[in-house]
């Protein structure tokens, strides 16, 4: 998209993922989040040798580094120069032929070549507000094939607003002490203050009318949420 009213994905990403610094700890701080259930559920849906994974919000590669062991060609997109500076290093490193790495984001990745048989986004969503939300997700679907998957985790809220208060305090609860190892209690109240969460029962609409039908969704202490959807 490249109207005058789009919004500037760059600005949106979050600072610390355009500071190198930052993208150089990134995977401790994360935890370095093991792929292998997601790998495993495209796999159970037919994905093989001769498919195309869209992996968006790449970051540094946990999961599009492994992608391309099982699928014929894997496309990490990422709105940050820093980060897909560490990424194509360390695709470099391991001489994958099939993955390719693109600076764009939700809203300005121009998906070419057939239909994408999966797309895979990790805690990436949450940094667009709702509208925009809406509009890309349209965006993955219309480069999807029907029947494709789209395998989707990100902060999103599995209550009502009137149990905001009691839901941050036990989030708060599990908040990291060292901020090199973790997420603290500052980071979840930045997250909360600033980016762009928002609650299941407004984010499964949005699934709907992009085209998805929701095939699995599961939660993790109402902050977290893990989707399974296809293509119609």
């Amino acid at each position: 998209m490249a109207e005058p009213w789009t919004i500037d994905e760059l600005a949106h990403a979050g600072h610390e993922h355009l500071d190198p610094a930052f993208v150089a700890s990134f995977d401790d701080k994360q935890g370095r989040p093991d792929p292998a259930e997601d790998l495993a559920v495209l796999s159970g849906s037919g994905l093989g040798k001769e498919s195309t994974v869209v992996d968006l919000g790449a970051g540094t590669g946990q999961f599009a580094l492994r992608a391309a062991r099982d699928f014929g060609k894997v496309i990490a997109v990422d709105v940050s120069p820093a980060m897909l500076k560490a990424l194509r290093n360390r695709a470099s490193e391991l001489a994958l032929d099939n993955l390719d790495c693109i600076q764009a984001g939700f809203l300005s990745y121009e998906h070419a070549g057939p239909p994408a048989d999966a797309v895979y986004t990790r805690n990436a969503l949450h940094q667009l507000p709702d509208f925009w939300k809406a509009l890309a997700l349209t965006r993955i679907a219309a480069f999807m094939r029907a029947g494709g998957v789209l395998r989707l985790r990100d902060l999103i809220y599995d209550f009502q607003p009137s149990q905001a208060e009691a839901v941050f305090t036990r989030w708060f609860g599990h908040a990291a002490t060292d901020p090199t190892r973790g997420y603290t209690r500052e980071d979840f109240a930045e997250h909360i203050r600033t980016e762009h969460s928002t609650f299941r029962w407004l984010f499964e609409p949005m699934l709907s009318a992009a085209g998805f039908e929701i095939a699995t969704a599961d939660f993790d202490g109402s902050v977290y949420g893990t989707y399974t959807c296809i293509k119609a």
